[in-house]
């Protein structure tokens, strides 16, 4: 038998052996939008998801159902999230800023049986319904308050005696599957184990530096694999605090880093940006963070700012959904050699490649690929889609459509994206899935879609629209027309049109010509 640090447990297994060694200390804690804090113990934690996962199992959700968790950051999240695994259900966790026509792609595309969602959101879920033959049942969290056609998760966690069906659940069996933006017109779903929980939980920890004395802060959403794992994991894995903000406001995080004593933050681009945008405070730098994790790369004015200011220093990383999440994390007691995206993390190996897979010697640029075991350190498998796998998973490395290059150290740099990827404030977004949402304009004969920069959200979505002939358009109506489909977020913030798109000698739009252009106006958002 071959066995890795994952052992044959699962998530349930994790957060009993916690608990077991240390009921009584806080696990996590949640602060919501309004400023209401509530705190639970690893042992309160084991309860609420045994209460939890009884009531799923008794409305008839069992092991493999696929169950979408559409909220905020909350402790019902969480606790949803134990509940399902430990009946070994799967949970699919979506953006709470997805249109109605984006949940209903994702629930038919991994056949949901259920939805967990709040009651902001049931609007857009109540609009995907119609579509979704699987769906058997819409569970309401965080209210007392039940709205026709749903069951409230209070209810079914005080419903019963808590005792769920014993059902076997192993480090193979299917955790999570998460969608992810890519090259393609629809995002793909991101096939996770309870393997790759545990191995990214552990692995996180030692990358960033932390240890049960710590407590790990983070806004970014858990229905991202930042938040998910390099705070909550991480912290569960060995045996720290996590403390998980429901929206992040510039003008209240550092008061929340101090009322929490966070020792460990967890920061984007665009957060580093809006923090320095604040008016300077004596007590900028009062608190007591010893951890700053850091992802997408911001100036070196920027991070000179911040550090000094805010008397810490960054532990810039690289990774994605598809490996689980970090691939690379500059030491966090070594040099970091800014601007690199650091070091393979513990038991990663980095090959980068040309096109036709033949590595590279330092300094040269090509693709990032990650050798890894599908399932267990890389995800198992893009759902549905064999084709899609097998060419982002050749020979037991991942390529992660990334272009960087290796120092003579072995550090890594990233260079730019070989995918067709926007990153616009922590999001990714598929330039063509915007691409296809224009085109669905009668009146848009032709549209191409690439990034602009962005001085706070670090970039921003241009589009390029041809007409049809005769046909009159503003970006107002295509504005409004992208966003009966889109998350806002993904919506074009500038569209320019024009009679024609350069095309390559086969016919295909030349994006590259494109960004040069841009490039050369200077042009962003």
């Amino acid at each position: 038998m071959t066995i890795d640090i994952a052992g044959n447990r699962s998530l349930r297994d994790l957060l009993c052996d916690q608990a077991e060694r240390q009921p009584d200390k806080t696990f996590l804690l949640t602060e919501d939008m309004s400023g209401s804090v509530t705190p639970v113990t690893y042992g309160e934690t084991v309860a609420l998801a045994l209460r939890a996962a009884e009531g799923f199992a008794r409305v008839g959700i069992g092991k493999g159902d696929r169950v979408i968790v559409h909220m905020s950051n909350s402790l019902d999240w969480v606790v949803s999230w134990f509940g399902l695994s430990w009946i070994g259900a799967v949970i699919v966790p979506t953006n709470t800023a997805s249109t109605s026509a984006e949940l209903s792609y994702m629930a038919q595309h991994c056949e949901a049986v259920g939805v967990v969602t709040e009651t902001r959101f049931l609007d857009a879920v109540r609009a995907a319904l119609p579509e979704l033959g699987n769906l058997r049942h819409v569970v309401l969290a965080r209210t007392g308050q039940v709205e026709p056609g749903t069951v409230l998760l209070r209810d079914l966690m005080e419903e019963g005696a808590a005792q769920p069906p014993a059902v076997e659940v192993g480090s193979d069996d299917v955790m999570q599957m998460l969608f992810t933006s890519g090259t393609t017109a629809r995002p793909k779903a991101v096939v996770l184990t309870h393997a790759n929980a545990l191995i990214a939980g552990q692995r996180e920890a030692v990358a960033v530096g932390i240890d049960e004395t710590d407590r790990s802060l983070t806004s970014l959403p858990i229905f991202h694999v930042n938040g998910q794992c390099v705070t909550l994991l991480a912290a569960l894995s060995v045996g720290a605090t996590a403390i998980l903000l429901e929206q992040f406001s510039a003008s209240t995080f550092w008061s929340q880093v101090r009322s929490h004593e966070a020792t460990a933050i967890s920061l984007v681009a665009m957060q580093v940006r809006t923090l320095l945008a604040q008016p300077p405070s004596d007590d900028d730098a009062r608190h007591k963070v010893r951890r700053t994790f850091f992802a997408i790369n911001v100036s070196d004015d920027e991070k000179k700012q911040f550090e000094e200011r805010f008397g810490v220093e960054f532990i810039n990383g690289y990774g994605l959904s598809e490996a689980m999440v970090l691939v690379s994390a500059a030491p966090v007691h070594g040099a970091k050699r800014w601007p690199s995206i650091g070091l393979p993390t513990p038991g990663r190996r980095i090959r980068i490649v040309d096109e036709d897979g033949t590595e590279l010697p330092a300094h040269a640029v090509g693709e990032i690929t990650v050798q890894g075991v599908p399932g267990r350190t890389l995800m198992k498998e893009y759902y549905r889609d064999p084709e899609a796998t097998a060419r982002t998973i050749r020979d037991g490395w991942l390529h992660t459509g990334d272009n960087g290059y290796l120092d003579e150290k072995g550090y890594l740099y990233f260079f730019d994206r070989k995918k067709d990827v926007i990153k616009r404030a922590g999001e990714n977004i598929s330039a063509t899935e915007v691409e296809f949402a224009l085109m669905r304009h009668p009146d848009v004969v032709e549209a191409a879609v690439i990034a602009i920069p962005d001085a706070v959200r670090d970039e921003a979505v241009k589009a390029f629209v041809v007409l049809a002939e005769g046909r009159m358009l503003t970006q107002a109506d295509l504005v409004e027309h992208c966003a009966t489909s889109l998350a806002r977020y993904k919506v074009p913030s500038v569209i320019e049109f024009r009679d024609s798109l350069p095309k390559t000698s086969v016919g295909k739009i030349e994006k590259k010509l494109l960004r040069a252009e841009q490039a050369q106006s200077g042009e962003g958002a």
